[in-house]
């Protein structure tokens, strides 16, 4: 006797598939079986409309000059008891780098040696870091705030990301996968760092 389903050789007297599981008694409706975790994926959504892009070039020490633009605060949209959008202002952090020079953020940026957005993309801040060792890549991590906490996302750089929190190990960022970073953290860029204060 063969599996409906799977076509696997059944023992005789079996009632149910040991290859798919499936009813050796019931008629199959469908080849196709149901995804056992539809719900597991937890999507973080963009967390403020894009506004003006600064230009804030970083190294070498005593070259830190910052944009003419202002951005204003950005918001993070939570809805109100009418259900309306109010907005939330977003979180002060500051940077800073490994030469001594620290950066005032707020809102979403990216950060490396060349750091250039998509087409379709608006930062409040660019953070261009002059590393003449080239192991920073152009663009080498986005950060942004969810909830009013800060994160970064390593945008497949050549070197990686890495954050260290004490008393926790270091990890090692995927790329492409937002990581929240507490006050206090260190994030290795290649051979530069940041602290997050």
């Amino acid at each position: 006797m063969n599996c409906q389903i799977c076509s696997a050789h059944l023992p005789e007297g079996a009632m149910f598939c040991g290859g798919c599981g499936s009813s050796t008694t019931a008629t199959p409706l469908t080849r196709k079986r149901a995804d056992p975790r539809p719900n597991d994926t937890t999507i973080i959504q963009p967390v403020a409309p894009r506004s003006t892009v600064i230009s804030v070039p970083l190294w070498p020490a005593g070259s830190l000059q910052a944009g003419t633009a202002s951005a204003p605060a950005s918001t993070d949209a939570a809805p109100d008891r009418a259900g309306t959008p109010a907005p939330v202002v977003a979180e002060r952090y500051t940077l800073q780098f490994s030469t001594g020079e620290t950066v005032s953020v707020r809102g979403t940026g990216l950060i490396g040696r060349r750091p250039l957005p998509q087409p379709t993309e608006r930062f409040d801040h660019l953070i261009q870091i002059t590393d003449l060792g080239m192991s920073v890549s152009k663009s080498h991590l986005e950060f942004g705030q969810h909830a009013g906490e800060f994160w970064i996302n390593d945008r497949f750089s050549g070197n990686g990301t890495v954050v260290r929190r004490a008393p926790a190990p270091a990890l090692r960022c995927e790329p492409g996968r937002r990581y929240l970073v507490g006050r206090g953290s260190r994030v290795e860029i290649g051979d530069q760092f940041f602290m997050v204060l």
